[in-house]
């Protein structure tokens, strides 16, 4: 597995939010509900200089919007389907924005179920702490999925 590691500054991402309390299926539901809608907040999106935009993320926390990783064994939180936009970004009527702390990540492909237990196997092999909650990144320049655990908060 391709593991990596990198810092990002605080972001923001406005998108669809539900929590593991709505089904077993609600996080597709939600990708479904963003995906329909996103004409709303396309304009909003954060691009790079050739107009791609640069990002669609599973943003997740707590059910408490603390930004630390799901409790009951990665079972229980918070999901927000959406894109990242610009810093000064409104959340459209039926939309939810957050801003999403900076970390150091350790990320890797999230090319199967068993990435996420790999990683986790990583980080406890090299005595890395998991300080906040796992995002889901999509790149929309090549379509690949990777998953980002957060190591390290950083000051602002």
């Amino acid at each position: 597995m391709d593991i990596q590691r990198c810092t990002k500054d605080s972001f923001v991402v406005i998108g669809k939010e539900g929590s593991t309390h709505d089904g077993t299926d609600f996080v597709q539901k939600l990708w479904d509900d963003a995906n329909a809608h996103f004409n709303e907040v396309a304009t909003l999106a954060k691009k790079d200089e050739d107009g791609r935009i640069l990002g669609i993320w599973g943003a997740m926390s707590r059910l408490d919007h603390s930004f630390l990783p799901w409790e009951k064994h990665f079972s229980q939180g918070l999901y927000l389907a959406g894109v990242e936009c610009t810093d000064g970004a409104d959340a459209p009527q039926g939309w939810t924005k957050w801003i999403v702390p900076a970390y150091e990540y350790v990320y890797a492909p999230s090319d199967d179920e068993h990435s996420f237990a790999a990683i986790i196997s990583y980080l406890n092999e090299n005595d890395l702490p998991l300080v906040g909650a796992v995002h889901d990144f999509t790149c929309p320049i090549d379509g690949k999925s990777y998953r980002f655990f957060p190591i390290r908060r950083l000051s602002e």
